[in-house]
């Protein structure tokens, strides 16, 4: 691929990643939650969902959504069940919790990688994102539009692993203080309100 065509997407993933949105807000949130580990680890799941994405992008299989309107609508209804569900799941585990906040933390690591793998999947406005941006920088004629797509996403994910990490990295000091405090949990029900502001954002949106 082109060095100046590859800049030139790296610049715009720079000013789109250093822009406040969804995942920054569900990292920020889960790290101060549970720590940096799992703030990491929710956005290895994301980024791994943003190949997904890619792939998907490249087969064709992202078109539907603007080809059939309902598919865009079963994948957004998904998602938004989905986030209501870790939603729920967050705030019970808060509530049942006698000690202070950071045994949350007892979830798995695995877990907290699918949950952010499956929320990223199921964001159809991910899809439409990868479908409207990537294409502008694919060249056809300068080999496979897949290994094209997948080294897209790549940089995407580098300069986003830079971005949330600082994000993730001043997350965390707020954590440490907040894990002293054995008298609060609201740290897990910033998470669990995180999860359902975004379910609610994700069923009132339109492809537009």
């Amino acid at each position: 691929m082109d060095t100046n065509t590859l800049l030139l997407f790296a610049a715009a993933c720079v000013a789109l990643t250093a822009s406040p949105g969804p995942d920054m807000l569900l990292i920020a949130s889960r790290t101060i939650s549970q720590g940096r580990k799992a703030g990491f680890v929710t956005l290895a799941g994301i980024q791994v969902g943003t190949y997904f994405h890619a792939i998907a992008a490249a087969a064709g299989l992202s078109q539907l959504m603007l080809v059939l309107p309902v598919v865009y609508d079963i994948v957004r209804w998904l998602g938004a069940a989905y986030l209501l569900y870790l939603a729920y799941a967050t705030w019970r585990s808060a509530s049942a919790t006698t000690t202070k906040p950071s045994t949350i933390a007892a979830i798995p690591l695995a877990a907290i990688f699918r949950q952010g793998l499956v929320t990223n999947i199921l964001n159809p406005k991910m899809a439409l994102f990868v479908l409207a941006l990537f294409p502008q920088f694919i060249a056809p004629q300068s080999g496979s539009v897949m290994v094209q797509m997948l080294v897209l996403a790549t940089i995407i994910n580098v300069i986003g692993l830079i971005v949330n990490g600082a994000v993730i990295l001043t997350a965390a000091k707020a954590s440490t203080f907040l894990s002293t405090n054995r008298a609060t949990h609201w740290p897990s029900y910033l998470l669990s309100a995180v999860f359902a502001g975004l379910a609610l954002r994700l069923a009132v949106s339109s492809r537009e």
